[in-house]
């Protein structure tokens, strides 16, 4: 009677054990879990899964996919950080695929989304514009040219901006041979900018309130004959009354 008891017992015991263990899924159902949770926007639970298809080293083919799904889910979730690593891994790691320009582009637009006012780091501008040139240099014939250019010419821009904010900080705190360098390098810089008129007349002021009366107005002379329209021409008449 005991021993039919022990039987009985075991078989429950081995049955119930059976009941809990868990089943082992493949790398492919771990990739199609990822993507049902990118589609719902459920970016980390893609990144967990994904990481889990890296984790099998069940296909190499597979496993690439991940990496670039993986970067592609932190982009979407805003990771700009954690994306722009993982897609500079993915270049690194496979130069020659299909898809490197592709996480090249990507890359670049991780630093140009970090990209905020004219007052706060200026570091997202500086790797967008690197980013993004090098990327049209190294894959000039891809469909992500055009948008890439766009940006550079976009990000450049905000760069003039960001010189000219400060030139003109200089400026109005009377620092006016600081104002005066920052501005002229910032118009041999970049001489085909748009607001080139505003950084002249900058140029021209701070050299009359610095005392030099002769390069304020060549400054000036400079933005009548470049700029006829320009709406600083009536300041720097201004500026010439009182100080010439």
């Amino acid at each position: 009677m005991n021993m039919k008891k022990f039987l009985v017992g075991l078989v429950l015991f081995i049955t119930g054990c059976a009941g809990t263990s868990e089943t082992v899924k493949t790398a492919d159902t771990y990739f199609k879990e990822g993507e049902d949770f990118y589609a719902s926007r459920r970016y980390e639970d893609a990144i967990a899964e994904w990481k889990k298809v890296k984790e099998s080293f069940s296909s190499p083919e597979l496993t690439t996919m991940a990496e670039l799904k993986i970067a592609d889910a932190y982009f979407e979730n805003r990771s700009y950080i954690e994306a722009a690593a993982a897609y500079d891994d993915f270049r690194k790691l496979h130069p020659n695929h299909d898809q490197a320009a592709y996480a090249y582009y990507r890359l670049a637009l991780c630093y140009y989304n970090q990209i905020t006012g004219i007052d706060t780091d200026q570091t997202p501008v500086k790797n967008a514009v690197k980013f993004l040139d090098s990327f049209i240099k190294l894959y000039p014939k891809t469909e992500y040219v055009p948008e890439a250019k766009a940006k550079l010419d976009e990000c450049i821009g905000k760069q003039v901006e960001y010189e000219v904010y400060v030139g003109h900080f200089y400026l109005r705190s009377g620092k006016y041979q600081a104002a005066i360098k920052r501005l002229e390098e910032t118009l041999a810089k970049y001489p085909k900018v748009e607001n080139s008129d505003q950084v002249l007349f900058y140029i021209g002021k701070a050299y009359f309130l610095s005392g030099d009366k002769t390069k304020g107005k060549e400054a000036f002379n400079r933005l009548a004959k470049q700029y006829v329209s320009s709406r600083y021409l009536e300041e720097a008449r201004q500026v010439m009354e009182k100080y010439y």
